[in-house]
């Protein structure tokens, strides 16, 4: 067999030839699929009509879902299935940290396991544009309206200006903040010993008295009235400061 210049020249141009070939079809560090990378895809696919339902509007405001995934634990080894069945486990909303679950109905070991994952809801809100102490009552010119995650925190958001505006810081609020129930309260309608009027009715009659508050309280709240024959009522403080009893 010849072993001359022609036949190291052949050698090295099919080593060229073939090497991206090689690279190609098989790159150094190439991530194998995991484990659980089926079973992720399928609580994903599972979320998507879900989410229609959940997050279709909050407060006749229409937001938009973003879902983050997360994962299942790299280490775990389960057994195989015949078939795999997604729910959302009882009690579980698609709203902030949540998770799906999936579980094994027809295989040897019916095993049963959840994967995390966060659901954002974006829609427009009011946000604070400085900082503001507590006490302080809210006008238009303490926010401004930009897109939040409404599902970031389980206090909800207050959408419209109505909600928050008159009202008073409940705790000191911070630039970038956005408004939600728990950070603004009813401002104060009257004082303890004040003179409150009290009113209530119901089909073709009404009738008012006015009493004496029993303790401080604020529009929307209730509020303990002691009538002039010495008995005490209760009620709902409303925006006119006087005190409703629901017969």
């Amino acid at each position: 067999m010849k072993s001359g210049p022609s036949f190291a020249r052949c050698l090295s141009t099919a080593a060229l030839v073939l090497a991206p070939l090689s690279w190609a079809q098989s790159p150094p560090n190439a991530p194998s699929p995991g484990p659980n990378n089926g079973l992720e895809q399928m609580a994903r696919d599972f979320l998507q009509p879900a989410l229609g339902q959940s997050i279709g509007g909050e407060a006749g405001v229409k937001l938009r879902p973003e879902v983050v995934m997360g994962q299942l634990d790299s280490r775990l080894r389960l057994a195989p299935c015949g078939a795999i069945e997604p729910y959302l486990p009882p009690g579980t909303r698609l709203w902030g940290r949540s998770k799906v679950g999936l579980r094994c109905v027809d295989g040897i070991s019916r095993w049963n396991v959840f994967v995390p994952v966060t659901v954002k809801a974006w829609g427009p809100a009011w946000v604070m544009k400085s900082n503001v102490p507590a006490g302080e009552t809210l006008n238009a010119d303490h926010a401004e309206q930009t897109e939040v995650d409404w599902a970031a925190h389980p206090s909800p958001v207050l959408a419209t200006p109505q909600r928050w505006i008159g009202h008073q810081a409940a705790y000191p609020l911070q630039a970038g903040q956005p408004l939600r129930e728990n950070m603004v309260r009813a401002p104060q309608a009257f004082e303890a010993g004040a003179q409150v009027k009290v009113s209530s009715g119901g089909a073709g009659f009404s009738i008012s008295v006015v009493g004496q508050a029993v303790a401080a309280a604020r529009v929307g709240e209730p509020a303990r009235v002691r009538l002039p024959n010495g008995r005490v009522v209760t009620g709902t403080v409303r925006p006119d400061q006087t005190v409703s009893i629901d017969l």
